[in-house]
Formats: structure tokens, sequence, C-alpha cells
């Protein structure tokens, strides 16, 4: 595989068409140091995008490798997160100075150029090292397979959830004998479960925290209630939209109706975790809360988002490990890379701590994580995905949260009528598909994401 036939100067001219903002961000975290470790032959250098509570056990994890593999010294990197953390990947990609192990959302692998940015995984090399398929969700594993090969190894995936207080609920009558949130099955149930638990209410606070005015969550919900009712958004060969308005429709309206009614207030988006430490019944939010909401000491459940729409899917994305592409990529190095990408994906008890379900499904049955709480509440998540299309302009961060979140936010938030946004939403689909991508030129349809 020779190098990447863009150079930097267009390749920052295409990136420039991503309309991707802000300064490169780096910063060293860990205990990565320049030279080899004492005893150490080979070195293995790792970037990555965690910060704050993910970043401190990312580091435990790599610790926990180095003591096991003192023949391979870790030099790892986090740098900012988003739009800058990709773009410097892609330089050093384009530039032949990429890391040997990379991090990425696996939403945006479809858009990285696999074959010129990223080289594919060895599948044989990683189940020498005890990491196999079979050991994988088949829809995960499916999403990280391009044109046949595997161009990333899934860490986990985090998801949106519906938090809880159990106090609250409990106040309302909303607790089943097994001392969880009631079942909800339609939208109806849903509001029912709302009216009563607004009841229960400490005045002052919205009754759920659901990031009225965020474009990223507004789409990611989004993309779940849409599942739900078994929407679909382009034909298999990426030529077509099959998006449906009518099911957008239904699912905007129902957005919607959280601040029509009164039980999320938009101007208090930003805060909703905040409210919730102090009360407030519900939070739609990601896992990585998890932390916040353990730390405050309450006394609180956590779920997949509601199936108001007859079907479980709740909005989900992973973090896995990718192999930035180098001209010269193997020997030892190489398979030192394969080595800690697996070591990591086995030994992701740590991880869990952060509320990310682990991608490597043994580890879900073992009693340490049963133990945990609420993630084993929802686990079943794995089971349920709701994923963004695999085309290159999706993903984390990625251009159709831009150009299609906004106007999710216009209709729940009330500028704009639900039947209105879903047709704007069905433009924004159509002009996305004819586009082309500034990694490689190609459009979705010429790019080649079949699994």
């Amino acid at each position: 595989m020779g190098r990447p036939g863009l150079n930097r100067r267009q390749l920052l001219g295409g990136l420039g068409g991503l309309s991707v903002a802000g300064g490169f961000g780096f910063a060293a975290l860990g205990t990565g140091a320049d030279a080899l470790a004492s005893g150490a032959n080979t070195r293995v250098r790792y970037w990555n995008l965690f910060s704050g509570g993910d970043g401190s056990n990312m580091i435990a994890m790599l610790d926990a490798f180095r003591q096991d593999n003192p023949d391979i010294a870790v030099k790892d990197s986090t740098l900012q997160w988003g739009s800058p953390f990709y773009t410097k990947l892609a330089m050093a990609a384009a530039g032949n100075r990429a890391p040997d192990l990379g991090v990425m959302h696996l939403g945006r692998v479809t858009g990285f150029s696999p074959g010129r940015f990223l080289d594919p995984w060895d599948v044989g090399l990683l189940a020498e090292y005890g990491v196999r398929e079979e050991d994988f969700n088949p829809a995960l594993w499916k999403r990280a397979v391009i044109d046949g090969k595997l161009y990333a190894l899934p860490l986990d995936i985090h998801v949106q959830l519906c938090f809880y207080r159990k106090d609250v609920l409990k106040k309302a009558g909303l607790l089943g004998d097994d001392g969880r949130i009631v079942p909800v099955t339609s939208p109806d149930e849903w509001f029912d479960v709302l009216k009563e638990a607004r009841k229960a209410t400490k005045k002052g606070l919205q009754t759920i925290g659901m990031w009225a005015n965020d474009q990223n969550f507004q789409w990611w919900f989004f993309v779940a209630f849409y599942t739900q009712l078994g929407g679909t958004w382009f034909n298999a060969a990426n030529t077509e939209v099959t998006f449906d308005t009518d099911k957008a429709t239904q699912v905007l309206e129902f957005l919607r109706r959280h601040t029509a009614d009164g039980y999320a207030d938009p101007a208090r988006g930003s805060v909703g975790a905040e409210q919730f430490v102090n009360g407030a019944p519900f939070a739609w939010e990601g896992n990585w809360s998890v932390p916040v909401y353990s730390g405050a000491k309450l006394d609180y459940g956590a779920t997949p988002l509601p199936p108001v729409f007859g079907k479980q899917a709740t909005h989900a994305e992973s973090h896995a490990f990718v192999l930035p592409h180098q001209s010269d990529r193997g020997g030892a190095t190489n398979e030192a890379a394969h080595r800690l990408a697996a070591y990591v994906v086995q030994h992701a008890r740590q991880w869990a701590a952060g509320g990310h379900i682990p991608a490597y499904t043994p580890t879900l049955s073992t009693a340490a994580y049963k133990d945990l709480n609420p993630q084993s509440e929802y686990v079943s998540a794995m089971d349920h995905q709701a994923t963004e299309p695999k085309v290159w302009f999706a993903g984390s961060t990625g251009i159709l949260a831009q150009r299609v979140g906004p106007i999710v936010v216009s209709a729940t938030v009330g500028s704009a009528e639900p039947a209105t946004a879903a047709r704007r939403m069905n433009s924004a689909l159509t002009q996305l598909l004819a586009m082309k991508n500034p990694m490689d030129g190609h459009t979705a349809a010429e790019g080649g994401a079949a699994a």
C-alpha cells in the first residue's frame, strides 16, 4: 500500500470544506516517555482523544498493559476532542507521520478514506492475542468492516440514556417492584409518566433535561426514535434518499411536545445535569454522565431511551481503535499495536466505570460487570443500537449532525413546524448524498461503504 495521494496543502483545503474549526490543541497525558522504558525493545505511539474521567481510566489500562508487557513501551498522547483531533490525525497520515495506533469514533471511519488514511487490521494477529469476531456484537463488528476488511476494533459503545431519580419516581408511584422505572411503550404512556413525575418535582425544576437547544443531542435523540419507527436514510447503493418524512414528523412532534407542554425548558438546556442533581426526575444524557451522578451519591437509575414507538432502539456510537496509515507499517511495532489494542479491549472493566458498555462481550457476562450499577441496567442497549447511516459525512461531530441537527432543534423549540422541519431534513440529506468527501473526492455512492 503506497502513501496517500493527497499532500498537506490539498488535505488542508479539503478539511476546510468540512468547516473544521479551532487549533490542534495538543497535550500529552499518561506516562509515555520519549525514551524506551527499561527492558523494552519496541515502542508504540498511541494517539487518543480521552480527557477527564475517561482519560484517567485509559491511563490506568495503559499502565496495566505496561506492567504486564514490559517489553513494549507505550508513548500515549491525548489530543483535543472533536474536529481538531481528526484534522491532526488525517494530516499525520497524509504526511506519513502517523502514530502506530489511534482511536476514532466508529461512525467517522467510513469518511476517513479507509485504505488511504487508515490501514486494515490483521484479524489473524488479533486472534493470536485473544480477540475474535465472535467476541463482539455482530452489528457492531459489521460497522467496522469496509470493503471486506476490518478498519476499526471497537472498544465500547456509548449510548443515550434516560436517567431517572428513584426518590422522585417512588414518590410519584412510578417505580416497579424491581425498583426500576415502570415500562413505557407509547408516546402517551411516556407523557403520562412525565405528568405524574412533575407533580412530585420540587418547584423551580424542570421535569426533564433533554438539551433542547443542542444540535448534537437533538440529532442523537432523533436517530433513536426514527430508528424505533423503522425509518431508513438511503438505499443500499447510497444513490437515493429513502428518508420517510411522515415518520420523521412523528418523531419531531414527539420531541416538540416536551417543550410545548412545559416538561423541558429550552432556556435550561445546558444545565440539565445540574437540575437532575438538584432533584429533577429525568435527564436524557449520554452514559458518560454516570460518573457525575454516581459521584453525587444520587439514588438514580438509567435505561435506554424509552421505546415509545414500539421497537427498542437507543442512539449508540463507539470508540474504536484504528491503525493510521503508515507506508511501512509492519514488523514488531505493528504487532505491538495489535497486542496493545487487543489487551485494552479485553481488560475494559476499568473502562466501564466511565459508563461505557464494553464492546468485548465476554466482559458483559462477568460478575464484576453485573455488579456495576446502573451500567448493568442499560447493558441491553448493545443489542438494539440506533446508529447513523454508514456514509462518509456521518459520525460524531460529523457534517451530518452539523447540517441536520439544527433542523431538529428548530422543531423541538418551536421555531419550525415538525412537518416543515422533516421536509428540510430530507432536502439536506439529498444535498449531502451528492457531496464529495474532501478526503478522497468520492460521493457516498462512489466511496464504497458496503460491509
